[in-house]
């Protein structure tokens, strides 16, 4: 087992290495995130919230306007209310992820998504006396999964909202407040209960076949000294997740017969911390129950999957932090990816301006720091086309040509927003509306103007070598467009 867990893999190789690699242009991620599917983010979609019972109010905490509060104030009905959101229904009006969107995606060179997800998808971890959430959530993810795994696209599976809220006043959390409790042990157990079960759960369920990784954390606090514990948190992540892997005869051909009996065997294991232990301890029986409400097996034999390849843990890169920060190549063993967001109309370019953004994101050297760190393969895990002026369509062809070419020096992309609701937002924030607008090649490895940085400071003739992202603490702000109060 400790020979395993010391198994350095050779990361530089991770893009080609994995079954699905063939889908991959050039070897780079070109993606899009899943937003608002199953973790809801009122902003894209103010319409449907209102229909849904939310409400829109400039700062989400002073309405119904995250998940949290939709459920408490309407228990008995919530439950339905999400699941014609979420489901692949005969009136796709009411439907945000379905069969024609993953065409859509497909006929649009999309290689990869980004699947925000929240910890209350795994049911048994709601305390449902405090926290409220819908229930039912896995098995969409399951029906969307196996759509995108038909279409040969891969997926990134994304702790988006944790136990506890790590991240204050956004809906993006799944509860719109200011009491951060995520930063605790016993919300760090909670995580890594639920990464145990995610990771078991997409080597042994066929239909996750496509995932090929895990995200411990989006978008912890900026500031390290208020996120206590967080270092060995990445730690714990990387141990669980290779703990499951073990168990399971990843990487040695030898998985057990009863993959629930061993996990709860393996809990015992001396080789891991007790916080590890008690997260495995606690995963095995809530397993067999997810199982169930899969329709899969109670009983998983472990051996079946044995020759699939390690899942790539996945973090926030390094930059994402100050304060003495931890730094998440420290936790590595085996795969691993690092997560850069970027979001220029916060503040982060030299000007207002298309050549003020042009400017920084060009010379920009966020790739060549990181790397340093040794947060590599990096990839852009969310960007827009947002700005704080008013852009002509020239300029977001630019800003788009820009964007893209900068983060493919790196190990790819992943913009925002597949879609939102009809409006002036998707304009910037949809990546389908940006393609049939023009701002977007409808093939993803291509640009509008290969030489966009040429005048920049940039190097153009494509994504090799280079950096893919400001180093502006700027970046670090991530809150997106509010509407108001109705």
């Amino acid at each position: 087992m400790l020979r395993f867990l010391g198994t350095v893999l050779i990361i530089s190789a991770y893009f080609v290495s994995r079954s699905f690699a063939g889908g991959y242009p050039d070897g780079k991620i070109y993606g899009v995130n899943l937003g608002s599917w199953l973790v809801l983010e009122p902003w894209m979609l103010p319409n449907e919230w209102k229909r849904m019972g939310g409400q829109n109010c400039n700062g989400c905490s002073g309405c119904i306007g995250s998940e949290f509060d939709l459920v408490k104030a309407n228990p008995q009905t919530a439950d339905q209310v999400f699941l014609k959101h979420w489901q692949a229904s005969i009136l796709p009006i009411y439907t945000w992820f379905a069969q024609s969107d993953v065409d859509k995606l497909a006929s649009l060179g999309i290689n990869t998504v980004r699947i925000p997800l929240g910890y209350w998808i795994i049911e048994p971890l709601v305390d449902r006396s405090t926290e409220f959430y819908p229930r039912g959530g896995l098995a969409q993810l399951k029906r969307g999964l196996k759509q995108l795994k038909t279409a040969n696209i891969a997926v990134l599976l994304d702790h988006h909202a944790l136990p506890g809220v790590q991240t204050p006043n956004q809906a993006f959390a799944g509860h719109c407040t200011s009491d951060v409790q995520f930063y605790t042990d016993a919300n760090y157990n909670r995580a890594l209960q639920w990464t145990a079960i995610m990771a078991a759960i997409s080597h042994l369920d066929p239909d996750f076949g496509s995932v090929f990784a895990i995200e411990a954390v989006n978008e912890p606090i900026a500031d390290a000294s208020n996120t206590p514990g967080y270092g060995d948190f990445q730690k714990n992540f990387v141990q669980v997740v290779r703990a499951v892997e073990q168990t399971l005869g990843i990487g040695n051909q030898s998985g057990a017969n009863n993959f629930t009996v061993a996990l709860s065997s393996a809990a015992q294991n001396s080789a891991y911390n007790s916080a590890v232990r008690s997260a495995l301890s606690a995963a095995a029986p809530m397993l067999s129950q997810v199982a169930q409400s899969l329709g899969e097996p109670t009983v998983f034999s472990g051996a079946a999957v044995s020759n699939r390849s390690p899942l790539a843990t996945t973090f926030m890169d390094y930059s994402w932090q100050r304060n003495n920060q931890p730094n998440p190549a420290d936790a590595a063993k085996g795969p691993q990816l690092y997560d850069h967001h970027l979001y220029f109309s916060y503040g982060v370019a030299s000007s207002k301006s298309i050549d003020g953004y042009l400017q920084t994101i060009c010379k920009s050297n966020t790739q060549q720091t990181n790397a340093a760190k040794g947060n590599s393969p990096m990839f852009c895990g969310e960007f827009a086309l947002s700005t704080d002026f008013t852009a002509t369509d020239d300029d977001l062809k630019r800003w788009a040509d820009a964007q893209k070419f900068i983060h493919s020096k790196a190990g790819g992309w992943m913009f925002w927003g597949f879609k939102t609701e009809s409006s002036d937002l998707g304009r910037q924030w949809s990546y389908v509306e940006g393609v049939e607008r023009g701002y977007f090649t409808t093939d993803p490895s291509a640009y509008n103007d290969e030489h966009v940085c040429d005048a920049y400071g940039g190097s153009g003739g494509g994504g090799n070598g280079g950096t893919p992202a400001s180093d502006s603490s700027s970046s670090k702000t991530t809150k997106r467009p509010m509407t108001t109060a109705s």
